[in-house]
């Protein structure tokens, strides 16, 4: 089927190529639009209301159209792939397609460079973590360190890989699409407070809340998958992901943390299976295979998925 072999093709293109370059990348087109329009419609923190629902309508409105564009491209494409090309031809296009929507191999990647780098020097870690996270990175020790990327490597394997797969499999190509402009609006308009010179909070609040709800049900795959990989169950992960404030990231995290036996903590705002031992460099190796058997285990799924989805249809 058409489908399934798009997913493959996606998944070994994704392992064996990696990622397009960015003038041909969507989601660094989604970006230019979000960025565009958060420079013009985000208020200066000076300027910035303690309430402001005029601003939220704007935020969900701006994401809005964002999203409506990004599905109905999709769609178009997915579309007239199906109608006009055969199978194979079609399977080619939409694998294409799919592979910039999630992005498993970028970060496996990243976060084992981010190993590489502590082995060197402490401050080449922290500068090589500073790619790959959003949080001040200058005060982190190797141990904070080492959590900080296991984190990022667990809480991504959601976003980049298994969430916009998800989606793919429910509502096709334009899942995974409106998927990854949800998850990268969050990433750049989804603060609360300041973030440079601009107020997020109102004005996107509305980016915050949608990346929540569409990565709800893919955040608790995500924990299952991990648990696949390892080949038993994280007992108490329901207990440790609502630690975290986020309603989906504690839950791939927390069973990282607990599949590990590791202690994972953010300074001052969590801290996962708080008495387990501190992390060590054989910790973010096994993470990251883990990582690449849950990806495995999420291809088999959703291709008997849609198989299934045929069938029944």
């Amino acid at each position: 089927m058409p489908a399934v072999a798009a997913l493959w093709l996606a998944l070994a293109i994704d392992r064996w190529l990696g990622e397009p370059a960015a003038r041909w990348h969507p989601v660094v087109w989604m970006g230019r639009y979000l960025g565009w329009i958060g420079s013009r419609m985000a208020p200066l923190a000076a300027d910035a209301k303690p309430r402001d629902l005029p601003l939220l309508l704007a935020g969900a409105l701006a994401w809005g159209v964002g999203a409506m564009l990004v599905g109905v491209l999709a769609l178009a494409l997915e579309g007239s792939a199906t109608q006009w090309l055969p199978g194979w031809a079609t399977a080619l296009v939409l694998g294409l397609a799919l592979k910039p929507l999630f992005a498993w191999r970028m970060l496996r990647v990243e976060v084992l460079a981010v190993e590489a780098a502590l082995a060197v020097s402490l401050e080449a870690g922290r500068a090589q973590l500073a790619r790959l996270v959003s949080r001040d990175v200058c005060a982190l020790g190797e141990r904070e360190v080492r959590e900080s990327v296991i984190e990022s490597l667990a809480e991504n394997l959601n976003d980049s890989l298994v969430a916009p797969l998800f989606w793919f499999v429910l509502l096709g190509l334009p899942g995974a699409a409106v998927y990854r402009f949800a998850n990268t609006a969050d990433a750049m308009w989804g603060y609360r407070g300041e973030r440079n010179g601009r107020d997020w909070s109102w004005f996107g609040k509305w980016a915050a809340r949608a990346d929540d709800v569409l990565s709800w049900l893919p955040a608790r795959l995500t924990a299952v998958l991990l648990a696949l990989a390892a080949w038993r169950w994280p007992l108490g992960v329901a207990r440790e992901a609502r630690r975290t404030p986020s309603p989906n990231s504690g839950w791939p995290m927390a069973a990282m943390a607990l599949l590990l036996g590791v202690r994972l903590a953010k300074p001052g705002v969590y801290a996962l299976n708080a008495e387990g031992r501190p992390a060590e460099a054989a910790d973010t190796q096994r993470a990251a295979g883990w990582g690449d058997r849950a990806a495995v285990a999420l291809a088999v799924c959703a291709s008997l998925a849609i198989f299934a989805a045929t069938v029944w249809a």
